[in-house]
């Protein structure tokens, strides 16, 4: 995974964590949603843990292990934000959710590891094709590991 280039965005230190900077454009939310939804086994509809218009992804096959979901009763491993936020919360295995926060993709929520699996993540939304990319490459290793599957490398 490259480092992000720039300053990370500004982002919220409350409940809900939001990203509150560099706002990815409403087009690229979308391409990166309908990617979302063209993962093998997703479901999509409202977020059971975010605020109101976020999009949840729920796999109802998939990993025993809670720590693998955001919300493991339902199944949901990542939502997306509303457009005016556009980034997104997913989980990931340790090892990569600190790799996506040292080159800069994102940041851990801060009940991460206490009140929330440790690899709840916040990822900022993509500023333009090549973060796309990447960013639809972090989504997919948090699908494998909330399908079970090996983890992908970013």
């Amino acid at each position: 995974m490259p480092h992000r280039t720039g300053p990370r965005p500004a982002v919220s230190w409350t409940i809900p964590q939001q990203q509150e900077s560099q706002t990815a454009p409403v087009e690229l939310q979308e391409r990166l949603y309908e990617h979302l939804r063209s993962l093998r086994g997703v479901e999509t509809g409202p977020s059971r843990i975010s605020v109101p218009g976020a999009r949840g992804l729920v796999l109802h096959e998939g990993s025993e292990d809670p720590q693998a979901y955001l919300v493991a009763e339902v199944g949901e491993f990542a939502h997306l934000h509303p457009a005016h936020d556009g980034s997104m919360h997913l989980v990931l295995p340790a090892d990569l959710a600190a790799d996506v926060s040292a080159k800069g993709w994102g940041r851990p929520h801060m009940w991460a590891g206490t009140r929330l699996s440790p690899g709840f993540m916040m990822v900022f939304g993509p500023r333009d094709e090549a973060e796309l990319a990447v960013v639809r490459g972090i989504v997919e290793a948090s699908h494998s590991y909330a399908s079970g599957a090996p983890a992908l490398a970013v």
